[in-house]
């Protein structure tokens, strides 16, 4: 299987800080970028500490005070503090990608991650999360340990790639870019092809793969770090569902329970400034980045209680890694809708 280390040996601590010109916590000022705006993000500092230590300092972008560092929880699993996860290369394919909707509703197929593919869609998030398993379980075709536990991915883990593809260590400090181009490039392919870049970001939607994956600048922009070695496809392609949901609500995502605890995070409210226990929910990329690079945001309900994250295809200048809204068809198939897979050692 084709995955991308995302992380050090150390699991990493983040802190939003205040621009250079004093006025707003829109990332740093830093790597060849505008004064940052919501529009022209800047940087999010990032440092590595040992498992050891969990820093939990309030970490924001308002208010009049630079705040603390605090270690997202998407290196939380349960009750193990991790060193770092493994994040799938590319969006999820099947292995019959040339069925409908690459794959369709259905669980006796096995999840295949490489570029230039169709990527899997019209199938349930419970569908999705039972196929999501398949990669470490007994006599997998990867020959991949059963030690390791893979899982449909979480906000939380969305949360920290996102927060590292806008540091010095994701393509917001590669200098092969500047100004508008560190926004990572959309994968504009109408027809849902796997590690397609659209050679710049907002592009609307094509017929075609302009750049593949490999070609350097023009494909490898459309990567988490702006080279091969990123994670492709956060950016376009099919939209994401993730393991997050409002209240427990299973709407119409085919779980009949929901599984246990560490696999899906839990929000509280509707309202993203209150939905962690009452707080904002740091390291999730959801109130604190809100409206980066124009991307759309949202909130969960009663009757939408599903988030998607990044954006699809055809978004346009509404196109983000920080996009976040409600999914209108509540966890049920969508031709829309694809998923990525994370592994934790």
């Amino acid at each position: 299987v084709d995955v991308s280390s995302l992380t050090d040996s150390s699991t990493s601590s983040y802190k939003f800080t205040k621009s250079s010109n004093g006025i707003n916590y829109y990332g740093a000022q830093g790597y060849g970028g505008s004064i940052p705006s919501a529009t022209t993000p800047g940087a999010i500092d990032i440092k590595f500490v040992s498992t050891s230590t969990k820093e939990s300092g309030k970490a924001q972008y308002t208010g009049s005070t630079i705040e603390e560092w605090r270690t997202p929880d998407g290196f939380t699993f349960g009750n193990e503090e991790l060193a770092g996860i493994w994040v799938a290369k590319f969006e999820t394919s099947s292995s019959n990608p040339t069925a409908s909707s690459g794959g369709g509703n259905d669980t006796s197929l096995d999840p295949i991650i490489k570029p230039n593919t169709t990527i899997w869609r019209s199938i349930t998030l419970a569908n999705m999360f039972t196929n999501s398993q398949k990669l470490t379980t007994a006599g997998n075709r990867y020959g991949l340990s059963t030690s390791a536990d893979s899982h449909m991915m979480k906000d939380s883990e969305w949360g920290v790639v996102t927060y590292l593809s806008q540091s010095k260590y994701g393509k917001y400090g590669n200098t092969n870019y500047t100004g508008s181009n560190k926004e990572i490039y959309n994968n504009n392919h109408a027809n849902y092809q796997s590690g397609c870049s659209s050679g710049s970001p907002d592009a609307n939607s094509s017929s075609s793969c302009a750049y593949t994956y490999e070609k350097e600048s023009s494909g490898t922009g459309a990567s988490t770090t702006g080279t091969i070695y990123g994670a492709y496809d956060f950016v376009g392609g099919a939209i994401y569902h993730t393991m997050a949901n409002y209240n427990d609500n299973i709407a119409k995502s085919g779980f009949s329970t929901l599984p246990e605890s560490k696999y899906y995070d839990k929000y509280t409210s509707t309202n993203n400034a209150t939905a962690c226990n009452g707080s904002i929910c740091y390291g999730y990329a959801l109130s604190e980045t809100s409206g980066w690079y124009g991307g759309v945001h949202g909130n969960l309900s009663s009757s939408t209680p599903w988030y998607k994250r990044g954006s699809i295809q055809n978004s346009g200048s509404a196109s983000s890694i920080f996009a976040f809204d409600a999914m209108a068809s509540a966890g049920g198939t969508n031709g829309v809708v694809g998923y990525r897979i994370v592994l934790v050692p």
